[in-house]
């Protein structure tokens, strides 16, 4: 059974306890165009998630069920709504020109979506943030970093010192890259010699390239 589903008196009991009267404000100040939306909007949002929790985010009203699902606010000549997750919901197709939202300028009822489909969109809104989901730009995976380059004299020079090379190999990306950058960055060869004795030394003492500023 869908866990959104419920019965007419379930609903009508759920609806009127989880009306946030901030909303109600918000819709009395809207133009008699923008309530008649704003209030299909609840209608439906209720129908869809019967246990929808009401709340004004960003001065504008919002619908949470384990998380945002949507929101919607009423402007001078129009009306937008947006869910949280319209990628995943509605597909590529999420965001329309000419408007904010993902059903572009709604100026009148018959610019919103058949109230059939809409309730659905509410249920996968829902399903979505039960289910612990996340939007897309939070799915991207995390760029990957370039390989070390060692240099050969650099390698050559731990080769030579046990103590030293354990401590480098031991070293997180970061520790190792700052030796590295410190001893390529040596314009001069006789800089990069004593950086190289410097580093070597540090290293078999166990301490990071910038050890001074560690507290």
């Amino acid at each position: 059974m869908n866990p959104f589903d419920a019965n007419q008196n379930e609903f009508l009991h759920s609806s009127m306890a989880s009306r946030d009267p901030r909303i109600d404000a918000y819709i009395a100040r809207a133009a008699p165009f923008a309530q008649r939306i704003l209030r299909r909007v609840r209608k439906l949002v209720h129908a869809g998630c019967p246990e929808v929790q009401e709340t004004m985010k960003w001065s504008m009203p919002h619908f949470d069920y384990h998380g945002i699902m949507l929101g919607m606010a009423a402007f001078k000549e129009h009306c937008s709504i947006g869910f949280w997750k319209g990628e995943l919901i509605l597909g590529k197709r999420a965001g329309s020109e000419g408007g904010m939202g993902h059903f572009g300028k709604i100026t009148s009822l018959k610019d919103l979506p058949p109230e059939k489909r809409f309730i659905e969109y509410v249920r996968k809104a829902a399903t979505l943030n039960q289910q612990g989901i996340k939007k897309p730009a939070d799915l991207k995976p995390r760029s990957v970093r370039p390989e070390l380059t060692v240099p050969e004299y650099f390698r050559a020079a731990l080769g030579k010192n046990k103590k030293a090379a354990a401590t480098f190999e031991g070293f997180s990306y970061t520790n190792k890259k700052e030796y590295v950058d410190w001893l390529t960055e040596a314009k001069r060869e006789e800089t990069r010699a004593q950086r190289l004795q410097t580093a070597i030394a540090w290293l078999a003492e166990g301490k990071v390239r910038n050890w001074k500023y560690v507290p």
